[in-house]
């Protein structure tokens, strides 16, 4: 018999919450700033320096305050059981082919971190080639990114420490695992991509400052680097110095005779350069230099090249142009009903994944835009892989589902026949619950679609807890996905809801634009509009419904409660953006978001900012839903500085009993690497929050 968590609603409110908190206290120092005219105080400044002795006596103190908390809530250690038990199950990552080996990831349950394997063929022993979890005692360095030389001799691999952006790439022969002497630092966000001999490969990293670290603060530059040289011996093959917020990136196609230059300024446009491989400093040509649309390369055929393309074409379509006269556009694959999602070309194919009311559908085309076949996906899911090389006869695939692990599939290119190559096996039963779609209207009248699973039979009579996990924002579709977390709130007789908020890629670029600069309170009213609806409907009520999200949505919990916290029970906000005025000075890659946040240096976007700022919205006098905000020192895409800010006004502000707590874990980032460990306790923590700001018994 399975086990699981059973949970209760208390026949009367239990009396848990009624306790005032004493805060650690945090200095108000008189800073100023003044935008447009507009005088804006930020007392909690000095927290932005996050090393220094004060910042970290008030981490220390904040973190004793929230983990003594925590530890009084009695059902907080069985739900973390529950979550390791269920964690405990085999699965994989999709496996791509190179240079004649098969590699995928696998995990056997609760493994810190995935470890890598290479087979001779799919069905073959697969063998270890790289286990992380060797790389520290407490899995916290992780196996970061990775690309295997065409030859397949030889494989370079980035380490992330503590959950850090900041990767060390390493070369290491494949049939030894000896390590080559190359070393490549001073980089985040690149891949590397090898020229067709394995002799060398082409990285993007940051300039050295003066201090002699990588100044991120600054563009990228494209380097080629040559095995058993040096990286300060790497020639410098493209930089854009008229232009200092692009940030080149550049891959070898399959055949090795060109080299395609993406350039990036922002999530929106972006622009495409073609030049010859090789050691010196390219010579590049304009591709696409107008910067009206986004173009993402997928293959090619000798001189035609194949993209994927926004221009005239919100959802998408697939063109192909000719490396040696691009400006003759040849339509492959026009713009669908549905939104064009990835796009890969295998087998002399295309193949075309879709959304259609964010759930997948995949079309397989031909090169000269002739429809083959569908592929056959098992029902309302998420695909993805279909990786692959332009000559190869197969690809694998991965589905999955709100209720169902992930399956990896092996599919014949050629005849569209599909078989499963590995399937994991959680100890639950998926046939308890239900997953179903339903669409609301937002404050403006806009149609938006919202899942919601929980288990059959649930009575919707307004007392069940609810957690409404939403993002919106960046042109990233919230589809859906498995969660062993997710299953064990369910079990605990909650429900799950996920809105496709504006913001998001889901209807392609009008929908995206929707949510962003001056239309971002769009989001916010979307997932307003949500709760309001599922209130409205009996899924649940105010004091049950919870809310949660990160990074973007961490932002949008912080908008949200802060506009409307007569709406929701509880609210958690994770290494969420909450300084709307001063986010874009940490780093570059952060002053890249303007395309979708705007930038407080623009008058007329500073205005719609300042409006929303979750930090600059916090008023005295008002009494806020219980709150857990979740950072990690670690995190070096948000800093943290913004959930120590937001924490430290709203408990100075909170003019009632409910908490108002930070969890400031060490040792991790912005959460990719994480290991299971930190993961498990981390989701016990906030399901004991909610057992307690929602006031329910499990029993």
């Amino acid at each position: 018999m399975r086990s699981r968590i059973v949970l209760v609603l208390a026949a009367t409110a239990a009396p848990a919450m009624a306790q005032s908190i004493s805060y650690p206290e945090a200095r108000r120092a008189d800073v100023v700033e003044e935008f447009h005219g507009v005088r804006v105080a930020d007392p909690y400044r000095w927290l932005e320096d996050e090393s220094s002795a004060e910042t970290q006596a008030w981490i220390a103190a904040q973190n004793e305050l929230t983990f003594t908390w925590l530890a009084d809530v009695p059902e907080r250690d069985r739900i973390a059981a529950r979550i390791r038990e269920l964690w405990d199950y085999e699965r994989y990552t999709t496996p791509f082919k190179e240079g004649g080996r098969y590699f995928w990831e696998r995990n056997d349950g609760l493994q810190n971190q995935n470890v890598l394997y290479w087979a001779p063929s799919p069905d073959a022993e697969p063998r270890v080639l790289i286990d992380p979890n060797t790389f520290s005692g407490d899995g916290t360095v992780a196996l970061a990114s990775y690309s295997v030389s065409p030859d397949g001799r030889l494989i370079a691999y980035a380490v992330s420490d503590g959950g850090s952006d900041w990767k060390i790439w390493r070369v290491m022969e494949i049939d030894t695992g000896n390590h080559l002497p190359d070393e490549i630092r001073h980089v985040k966000f690149t891949g590397v991509s090898w020229e067709r001999d394995s002799t060398a490969f082409y990285y993007s990293r940051y300039p050295i400052g003066t201090n002699g670290k990588a100044d991120d603060q600054q563009a990228v530059k494209v380097y080629r680097h040559r095995l058993g040289t040096p990286q300060d011996a790497d020639p410098l093959i493209y930089e854009a110095p008229d232009h200092p917020t692009w940030n080149p990136y550049a891959g070898v196609t399959e055949d090795g005779r060109h080299l395609i230059v993406s350039i990036f300024d922002g999530y929106l446009t972006n622009a495409v350069f073609i030049a010859a491989p090789g050691e010196e400093r390219a010579e590049v040509r304009p591709l696409f230099d107008k910067w009206d649309a986004r173009y993402n390369f997928v293959g090619n055929e000798g001189d035609e090249l194949i993209f994927v393309t926004t221009k005239d074409a919100p959802l998408r379509r697939v063109i192909a142009i000719n490396a040696a006269a691009p400006e003759a556009v040849r339509e492959v694959v026009p713009q669908a009903a549905e939104t064009l999602g990835s796009v890969s070309y295998v087998g002399g194919r295309i193949v075309a994944s879709y959304l259609r009311d964010a759930h997948s559908l995949v079309r397989v085309f031909e090169r000269d835009g002739t429809h083959a076949y569908d592929v056959d996906l098992p029902g309302m899911g998420s695909s993805g892989g279909f990786g692959g090389r332009g000559d190869d006869p197969e690809t694998f695939f991965s589905f999955t589902g709100f209720t169902s692990p992930s399956t990896i599939y092996r599919l014949d290119v050629r005849t569209g026949a599909a078989r499963e190559f590995r399937r994991s096996d959680v100890r639950f039963n998926p046939d308890d619950y239900e997953t179903k779609q339903v669409f609301y209207e937002s404050k403006d009248g806009t149609r938006v679609p919202m899942f919601i699973v929980h288990r059959k039979g649930v009575s919707l009579d307004g007392s069940a807890p609810l957690l409404l996990y939403g993002y919106g924002g960046f042109n990233v579709s919230m589809t859906p996905s498995f969660s062993v977390t997710r299953v064990v709130w369910l079990e605990m007789g909650g429900i799950w809801a996920m809105p496709n908020l504006r913001g998001g890629g889901e209807y392609g670029k009008d929908w995206h634009v929707a949510g962003t600069k001056a239309n971002k309170q769009n989001v916010f009213d979307d997932f307003i509009a949500a709760a309001e609806w599922l209130i409205e409907n009996r899924y649940t009520s105010t004091p049950r419904l919870a809310i949660q999200g990160g990074s973007n949505g961490g932002l949008l919990v912080g908008a949200c409660m802060t506009q409307r916290p007569d709406l929701f029970g509880a609210c958690l906000p994770a290494v969420g953006v909450m300084d709307m005025l001063r986010y874009h000075l940490q780093s570059a890659n952060a002053r890249n978001w303007q395309t979708d946040f705007g930038i407080a240096d623009n008058a007329d976007e500073f205005a719609a900012l300042y409006a929303y700022s979750p930090l600059h919205n916090l008023r005295e006098g008002v009494c806020y839903p219980p709150t857990l905000v979740t950072t990690a020192e670690g995190d070096d895409r948000v800093s943290p500085w913004h959930s120590y800010k937001f924490a430290a006004e709203l408990q100075r502000v909170q003019s009632c009993d409910n908490p108002t707590l930070i969890r400031i874990e060490p040792r991790a980032g912005h959460g990719a690497g994480k290991p299971t460990s930190k993961r498990i306790e981390e989701a016990a923590d906030i399901y004991g929050f909610l057992v307690r700001a929602l006031q329910m018994d499990v029993e």
